[in-house]
């Protein structure tokens, strides 16, 4: 009896300390139905021709349509779980507003390509949203939405439990994410395939670029390649490394003649990304602006602690210089509503990079850091610098490494960005060890696969042409050049001791200091990385993170921002090989590091967890039985 109820009570209390009841506080995740959003279609995907004349009435008009959705989404954060259960709200209040707006706004599009050459055709039929709520992909049993096709369910699972629970309980300081399911034990992958391999007229070398970490803290939450002019159009705070003068409002003038944090002044070139937060209730200094916090991107912004720039060539033929001011953007900002065809960042652990997922943000062992690589297209139409929805002018090699027909190859860009953060304690929602997240339009939710990187090619043409002829001759050049990637996979690339976030020393220009590389972990797979063309770099750079000095001060005013709606549209040919490895749910536990934690929700998972404490009440009653029987005989 004495030790059944022993049972019951160290589980009982056990289970409370696990996240039961969690309430919302100022420096741990607000609980939230987070995975309910708004899914709407996305005009730019169809936009492949725009006349020049139209462009730029055309893109503010689409970076209105995103501030129409993420006016909508935070009416429906905002609006009480009850109200949200009428059928009014969601229709009369919500849906049937936003599909006017958005139905104004897409005539406005339709007139200005009108004016200036061929009509487009069928644009009216993309101003209907739907609501897709937390326990599926959509809320009328459809597609999911917007004519995905389904593609959006495979995102997990519609905001789904993908470990076999109930709806995710949405989490995360902005209260729109992420949740517990966004993350996976990355020991969990499986190794991925190989490249393809090179022909004797591969371009074998490489060339890379330092350009720092952003030490200097230059946000903004603009993109000038989607929404040139639009203050906000992003909704998200993106990191820049490399040219100074980037936002929304930035000519090419302006571009060419600005100042560099690369180590090369040849390369003025713009390299940006969403911002990694930890959902740490810190109050960064975008904490009540557009972009930042109003928006659901909230927390604590990390400086990385390494970043690799790497110029790759192909493995069939030689490349060609990229044409001053090409712009391409790799990913999709909005692939959990859009599906997953462009989403293409991938996410891994030093020590463990041949094992990289695209929709999941990695759970390193201790010792390992995070790793957040983008391959850009390594394809170029030969006549364009920019297409109307930012992807056909450039391509992905096909699984044969070769360009699609009528492209020519270019140096391909590999970045690969590096995080001194833990794995977070998904059990408590974040309180022990804090969420980590990529900022997001806020009705997609912090999901991993919608991360996504921008590039603006402002290299001089002479430092060009020496990247061009070093790839091409299979040499290892530029500013802290890393070796040449052999024909033979190499070791996984050695981890780093990781220290606290914020105490780290400053960093050089270039973004290193006193490098010192530790072993990986001695329980990591000993497995090699798959050939991806990138030169595997170790080494790391301390970070440093960027906050206000008191949660209660002014902070600066963020910087406008502008426009981050990377579309959907299909690129042609399949991202680089090894590039989306992702273990079905349930695989074969961790075998070693960090241990795959459950996700909490449905009652299934509660009975669970509360096994141990049926059985001591099994014992308790058992024992009461036996008392009573040896009473009685006595």
């Amino acid at each position: 009896m004495l030790g059944g109820g022993g049972l019951i009570a160290a589980n009982v209390y056990a289970s409370a300390a696990e996240g039961w009841g969690q309430e919302a506080s100022g420096s741990g995740p607000v609980p939230t139905a987070g995975a309910a959003t708004i899914d709407c279609p996305d005009v730019g995907t169809r936009l492949t021709s725009v006349p020049d004349g139209a462009r730029g009435e055309v893109d503010r008009e689409l970076a209105l349509l995103d501030e129409q959705i993420a006016a909508a989404y935070r009416q429906f954060q905002e609006t009480p779980q009850a109200e949200r259960q009428d059928p009014g709200f969601t229709g009369g209040a919500l849906m049937d507003p936003l599909k006017e707006k958005r139905a104004a706004t897409i005539g406005r599009i339709t007139d200005a390509i009108d004016q200036e050459g061929d009509r487009p055709q069928g644009l009216d039929e993309l101003a209907e949203c739907s609501l897709r709520p937390a326990d599926g992909p959509s809320g009328d049993g459809t597609d999911g939405g917007g004519g995905q096709d389904g593609a959006a369910q495979e995102q997990n699972g519609g905001g789904q439990d993908q470990n076999g629970g109930g709806p995710a309980q949405g989490s995360g300081q902005g209260g729109n994410g992420p949740v517990a399911s966004d993350y996976q034990d990355i020991t969990t992958v499986q190794p991925g395939a190989q490249s393809p391999s090179r022909t004797a007229d591969a371009s074998r070398g490489s060339f890379t670029s330092s350009c720092g970490v952003n030490a200097g803290g230059l946000f903004n939450s603009d993109n000038v390649i989607v929404a040139p002019g639009v203050s906000n159009g992003a909704h998200h705070f993106h990191d820049y490394i490399g040219n100074q003068a980037n936002s929304a409002f930035a000519s090419d003038e302006d571009l060419a003649g600005a100042d560099t944090s690369c180590v090369d002044k040849g390369d003025k070139s713009s390299y940006y990304w969403p911002v990694l937060r930890l959902q740490n209730g810190t109050r960064e200094r975008d904490a009540d602006a557009p972009g930042g916090g109003t928006e659901g991107n909230a927390g604590q912004i990390v400086t990385p602690r390494q970043v690799t720039l790497t110029f790759v060539g192909n493995p069939r033929e030689k490349v060609t210089a990229m044409p001053r001011l090409l712009r391409i953007i790799t990913g999709d900002a909005k692939a959990f509503v859009n599906g997953p065809a462009n989403a293409n960042a991938s996410w891994s652990c030093t020590g463990f990079e041949d094992r990289q997922v695209k929709d999941k943000y990695p759970l390193c062992p201790a010792g390992s850091d995070v790793v957040r690589t983008f391959a850009f297209q390594g394809c170029w139409d030969g006549r364009n610098i920019d297409s109307a929805n930012h992807r056909t002018h450039v391509a992905f090699a096909g699984a044969d490494g070769g360009c699609p027909a009528g492209f020519r190859a270019i140096p391909q860009l590999v970045q690969r960005i590096v995080y001194d953060v833990d794995a977070p304690s998904l059990a408590d929602g974040g309180r022990a060890v804090p969420l980590f997240a990529v900022d997001s339009f806020p009705e997609q939710l912090h999901k991993p696969v919608t991360d996504h990187g921008d590039f603006i090619n402002v290299f001089d043409e002479d430092l060009m042409g020496e990247m061009v002829d070093c790839i091409n001759t299979d040499g290892t050049c530029g500013a802290d050049a890393a070796p040449a990637p052999s024909e033979e996979p190499s070791e996984p690339p050695a981890s780093s001791a990781a220290p606290t976030a914020g105490t780290g020393a400053e960093p050089e220009p270039g973004g290193t200091t006193g490098e010192q590389s530790a072993e990986p972990p001695a329980d990591a797979p000993a497995t090699e990385p798959a050939d991806t063309g990138a030169p595997a770099v170790s080494g790391t750079t301390a970070p440093r993170v960027y906050a206000s000095a008191s949660p209660g001060g002014t902070a600066s005013a963020a910087a406008p921002g502008g426009a981050d709606a990377e579309d959907g549209t299909p690129t042609t040919g399949p991202a680089p090989a090894g590039t989306a490895v992702a273990a079905e749910a349930g695989d074969a536990s961790a075998t070693g590091g960090t241990e795959p934690q459950a996700v909490e929700g449905g009652l299934a998972d509660t009975g669970a967890r509360l096994w141990p404490a049926a059985l001591g009440a099994a014992l308790v009653i058992a024992g009461f039985v036996v008392l009573r029987r040896t009473g009685r005989r006595a």
